[in-house]
């Protein structure tokens, strides 16, 4: 008499390609071997309560407790000062990532789609603490689709693995009517991150930021008015300049329009050059406007590398904004304001590795 032998164990929940698996798992492992120790911290609520973490100092007055005298400051500004708590609160992260038909291309060590996805999980292993919950928002050709916010590892990697399936829609020909409206609409993907009002927290925008306006700007700056914002611009260095290949037939990844491009041509290299980096410094002014942080990764260079670089220059300056500046009149009302810590850098610092501004990408 024989037995059968047992089935062989599944590489993951039931239905799953394991090949998506093979791909989480080497991303989790490599996010977490380069950048954990690195960039730890826990996070900080953005408003004061009930807690040990000290904030900005100010000057007492009479109903506030005495046990919370800064004396520092006391002493230095010879008037009575105490100092505010930020509550230790658990972090809701919300992430949009953008896997419209643009990012479907890359000419570098993989496409930028990808690296979406690489930059996405770097953002959720970095704040995957006890209690902090991650959602994410996916742009894809066929519409926004709503992941809900989970917490703990497990929540992440099933967020990763809906965002590793989701289906492609990029056109490989060009069609015989082509569809304007298919371009991507980034305004109405951050307006779904307003809609419905969500607790305090990070708001995370990954993107290639190709549309064809700033329209994004508005909702992206009442965004940043409740939630800390980081926005992760996807370049790829065929998208600053253009190759001399002579005429170059080109379709539109979202519209389906043929282009005929000359790139044999010095004069339209030079103009398109020149109009993608005003695109890229337009892009990067108007994230400034709204108050978001801005880190620049690219297809072609080492994108641990480039967010390692970020956050630690972030956080040599948030440590440097804490401190009084040197030569300050010892009466200048005690100690420095620090915002609250979040996992994603402070708001105003520079610190990417990426290189000039690039423009609209000739892929399409």
């Amino acid at each position: 008499m024989t037995t059968a032998a047992p089935p062989p164990a599944a590489a993951g929940p039931p239905g799953t390609d394991p090949a998506v698996e093979r791909t989480l798992r080497r991303l989790e492992l490599t996010v977490l071997r380069r950048l954990d120790g690195l960039l730890l911290g826990d996070h900080l609520g953005l408003l004061p309560g009930h807690g040990s973490e000290k904030a900005e100092s100010r000057e007492y007055t009479v109903g506030d407790d005495v046990r919370r005298m800064d004396w520092a400051v006391t002493a230095r500004t010879t008037v009575p000062h105490v100092h505010d708590l930020i509550a230790d609160r658990e972090l809701e992260t919300w992430a949009l990532v953008d896997l419209s038909a643009s990012t479907e291309f890359g000419t570098g060590t993989m496409q930028k789609r990808d690296l979406a996805i690489a930059a996405t999980a770097a953002v959720g292993f970095l704040t995957a603490r006890t209690g902090n919950r991650m959602g994410a928002l996916a742009l894809t050709p066929a519409g926004l689709r709503a992941i809900p916010a989970r917490p703990g590892r497990d929540g992440l990697r099933a967020l990763l693995r809906t965002l590793l399936t989701a289906p492609r829609g990029a056109h490989d020909r060009p069609r015989r009517r082509p569809d304007p409206g298919a371009a991507t609409d980034l305004a109405a993907a951050v307006q779904g991150l307003l809609r419905p009002p969500r607790r305090r927290g990070l708001a995370v925008i990954i993107s290639d930021f190709q549309s064809t306006d700033l329209g994004w700007e508005r909702p992206l700056r009442v965004l940043s008015a409740r939630h800390q914002v980081l926005a992760v611009e996807i370049l790829d260095p065929l998208e600053l300049t253009l190759p001399c290949v002579g005429l170059l037939p080109v379709v539109d990844a979202e519209t389906g329009a043929l282009f005929e491009v000359p790139t044999s041509s010095r004069r339209f290299r030079a103009r398109y050059a020149a109009a993608a980096a005003t695109q890229r410094r337009e892009v990067a002014a108007a994230l400034r406007r709204a108050g978001a942080d801005h880190l620049i990764l690219r297809t072609d260079s080492d994108w641990l590398v480039d967010i390692v670089r970020f956050a630690s220059a972030n956080r040599r300056g948030r440590s440097a904004g804490r401190r009084p500046p040197a030569g300050a009149h010892p009466g200048g009302g005690g100690g420095a304001g620090a915002r609250a810590d979040t996992a994603a850098p402070p708001r105003g610092a520079a610190g990417t590795t990426a290189g000039p501004a690039a423009g609209r990408t000739w892929s399409r």
